[in-house]
């Protein structure tokens, strides 16, 4: 079974470069999208094949997300069920006969605006990273779960370019770092680092300033974050630095699944 997530910062700007090579050529089961960029009926998708499911942001232009898939879910939930989270079109979740499928954008907690403060939205995404943690939590204890998404943190020094010069830059402060480690340690697992431990240079987020991309100056800030308990049916997890289009390139996980 194969899952693409991809952050594609517009999806209509994507969609006038090359987004409907890259969703046919990925061949996906479920392919998951992050800031969308969209209100409802601003864009018409002809997907033959695949069931299509949207959550837009309040605020136009802003945010948003998207599952395409093969397969009809038991149900499907949008946001946290929580007024706090849920104006910006964050999260999507589709439950499946064996487990949950849950799609996130992950709020950034945006750089401070004089050096030596913290991120300006930290703290609320101290309290989204909380409540997201307990949300898949429970979602766990019924069945196991496939958590994907832009997570906007790059989780350990291997997983940025420059970690020194960022440190407590937003996506590498301390604080997201430690909650990235909660949540793993809370019976999940980095398919990536599962079966890339050391592997170095991994990035799928560049900024577009600098020739950052061209320089592979990165960071690993897109995620597919399974159940431990089915960390032994992960058989492919792959980011695909090659695919352009967006300042984030998609990441693949491919699950053995009977």
């Amino acid at each position: 079974m194969k899952f693409v997530s991809w952050n594609v910062n517009g999806l209509r700007a994507v969609m006038g470069k090359n987004f409907m090579e890259v969703f046919n050529g990925m061949d996906a089961d479920f392919f998951c999208l992050q800031e969308t960029k969209l209100q409802g009926g601003q864009i018409c998708l002809d997907l033959p094949g695949y069931r299509q499911y949207w959550n837009y942001a309040q605020k136009k232009g802003y945010s948003g997300t998207a599952v395409f898939t093969r397969h009809e879910p038991l149900s499907v939930t949008y946001g946290l069920g929580m007024e706090v989270h849920d104006q910006e079109g964050r999260l999507i979740t589709l439950e499946m006969d064996d487990f949950y499928l849950v799609c996130c954008y992950t709020p950034n907690s945006q750089n401070a605006d004089q050096k030596g403060e913290l991120p300006r939205r930290l703290s609320y995404r101290m309290q989204w990273e909380d409540d997201l943690r307990a949300y898949l939590m429970r979602l766990d204890a019924l069945k196991p779960v496939v958590y994907c998404g832009d997570l906007n943190v790059a989780h350990q020094e291997i997983d940025l370019k420059n970690p020194k010069t960022n440190h407590m830059n937003a996506g590498f402060t301390d604080q997201e770092r430690e909650q990235m480690t909660a949540l793993l340690n809370s019976g999940f697992a980095d398919s990536f680092r599962v079966l890339h431990p050391d592997a170095k240079e991994q990035y799928s987020w560049w900024s577009y300033r600098m020739g950052a991309r061209a320089k592979n100056v990165g960071w690993r800030i897109d995620y597919f974050i399974v159940s431990q308990r089915i960390v032994d049916r992960v058989e492919v997890a792959d980011i695909h630095q090659e695919i352009m289009g967006s300042d984030h390139c998609p990441v693949e996980l491919q699950l053995k699944w009977v």
